[in-house]
């Protein structure tokens, strides 16, 4: 998987309180969800964010409590996917479970600016500044994480493991 877009910037400690505030957590529809983003933290950002752009941010991202409508906010928003020094243990696997790509890169966070064009390989882990040139490399995730998150998550990835399955007959269970 690559993803190409413009970089936005933030910094340490950006919470799901910030990402997606309370007050729209009732809301289940993904686009709608992302049309609160980080409201109270860039008032502006739906309004500057294009489909594909990625977050760049510091340590801690996605901090706070345990709410998984943060990371499908970000998606909902048009978020590819997020770079940062560290990630919130809770948040890390939610992205995993909703199919948000993220990147460990201390690095590369050091070497993107905001609005900074950035390509990321996911499958090899390099993430690449198009605006100054500069590679940098992530923590890459095991193959088997990258399918998970390719397929858009958890549950869309056991749908089609099952239905793959039923249409070969195959009725062996799956190893855990």
């Amino acid at each position: 998987m690559i993803l190409r877009g413009r970089a936005h910037k933030y910094g340490k400690n950006v919470d799901t309180d910030v990402i997606i505030p309370g007050r729209y957590c009732n809301l289940i529809d993904p686009a709608e969800l992302g049309k609160h983003a980080l409201e109270d933290l860039d008032p502006g950002f739906v309004k500057k964010v294009r489909p594909g752009d990625l977050i760049v941010a510091e340590t801690n991202f996605g901090c706070g409590s345990s709410r998984e409508v943060a990371a499908v906010a970000l998606k909902g928003a048009g978020v590819a996917g997020v770079v940062a020094k560290s990630f919130a243990r809770i948040f890390y696997r939610n992205c995993i479970n909703t199919g948000l790509p993220i990147f460990e890169c201390p690095e590369g966070v050091d070497g993107i600016n905001d609005g900074d064009t950035i390509t990321v390989d996911a499958a090899n882990g390099v993430i690449r500044n198009e605006t100054t040139g500069r590679e940098f490399r992530a923590t890459q995730f095991p193959r088997f994480m990258q399918d998970l998150i390719a397929q858009g998550g958890l549950l869309r990835y056991v749908e089609q493991r099952l239905a793959a399955k039923a249409a070969t007959g195959d009725r062996t269970p799956d190893a855990v």
